[in-house]
């Protein structure tokens, strides 16, 4: 099915994806899932007992793309740190956002931004263009329908992250090579940071892992180490 982008009005401070199939892993719809009830259902109850009750949503997880774009999230709502709920692989980190949802008959529910940390998630990554979410169930929708979203001003941007990550690899050329032994000193989140704040803070919407990632690009290519 082709998407119908576009054929929602959008209005200030929303902004639009198209639906997408997912792993089937947090509804249980694919018959390869480890979690034959999906993950949603099992981890369910262990977000109540620290306080968030998600019973009143769908338990899977709408698939909204936003390619060739791709989401910085920040300021979540809730987190719940290294949560285990599994004995098949190490506690996980979760976060969420409070959002609203607009539809393309203009009806619009609130929902969570459902965001397991990559980085303590073991397996069924998610792409960097899509953003999971957690809502009632939407049967008027199917794959390629648009779906608008809007969080809290702050927590929800979509940037160019192939061009700024190319950006800043160019950026860091000439300054690695005029210094190559001083440069990499001090490479800690912080430190980049702090140095990109008075060197040139557009680059500072990427994650750390895409600092990271270009850093050692920059290692790699412009010393001899």
């Amino acid at each position: 099915m082709q998407p119908f982008r576009g054929s929602v009005e959008m209005m200030p401070g929303w902004i639009e994806g198209v639906l997408q199939h997912g792993h089937g892993v947090a509804s249980g719809a694919n018959s390869e899932s480890p979690y034959p009830k999906g993950s949603i259902s099992i981890q369910s109850p262990f977000f109540k007992a620290l306080g968030l009750d998600i019973s009143c949503y769908w338990q899977g997880t709408i698939n909204l793309s936003f390619k060739p774009l791709e989401i910085v999230l920040q300021n979540p709502d809730i987190t719940f740190e290294n949560m285990y709920w599994t004995d098949l692989h190490p506690p996980e980190t979760f976060s969420f956002w409070n959002i609203k949802l607009r539809s393309i008959d203009n009806h619009n529910i609130t929902g969570l931004i459902y965001y397991p940390h990559p980085e303590t998630k073991a397996r069924h990554w998610q792409s960097s263009s899509v953003l999971e979410i957690l809502a009632p169930r939407m049967t008027n929708l199917g794959e390629g329908s648009p779906l608008q979203v809007k969080a809290s001003e702050g927590c929800l941007q979509l940037i160019d992250g192939a061009r700024l990550r190319a950006k800043l690899l160019e950026f860091l050329k000439f300054r690695v090579l005029a210094s190559p032994d001083h440069f990499f000193a001090n490479s800690s989140h912080l430190g980049i940071r702090e140095w990109l704040s008075k060197t040139n803070p557009e680059f500072l919407i990427l994650p750390n892992k895409d600092l990271d990632h270009v850093w050692n690009q920059a290692k790699t290519l412009y010393t001899e180490t």
